[in-house]
């Protein structure tokens, strides 16, 4: 469950640019696609391998206040490896339909 953090993730930097780790972390969350809540390592290696992947970029941002944060964005490459994470999710949801209609209609045959 844990490769489903990475579609998340990009979905993310996608809807908001500039986001910081426990930014990121709340938005893994909220999808749901990962049972529970996601483990910070879990998700700072989604981003690094991302990162090492040419898929994000990051940079320190240091504010006058509170310390440093990473900062995190999108590169070409991104979009296009969400694109390709949103064509995947889509034939998953369409299996899931035909494996759930399969069983709905066993459950019509009983007397």
């Amino acid at each position: 469950m844990s490769r489903l953090i990475e579609p998340v993730v990009l979905l993310a930097l996608k809807q908001h640019p500039g986001m910081h780790g426990y930014e990121i972390i709340r938005r893994v969350y909220q999808y749901e696609l990962v049972a529970g809540i996601p483990e910070p390592g879990a998700v700072y290696r989604v981003l690094r391998q991302l990162e090492q992947e040419g898929a994000l970029r990051s940079q320190w941002i240091t504010a006058e206040a509170g310390a440093a944060r990473r900062s995190y964005v999108l590169t070409e490459e991104g979009e296009a490896l969400l694109e390709d994470w949103v064509q995947v999710i889509r034939r998953w949801r369409d299996e899931m339909e035909q494996f759930i209609k399969a069983y709905d209609s066993t459950q019509e045959e009983k007397p």
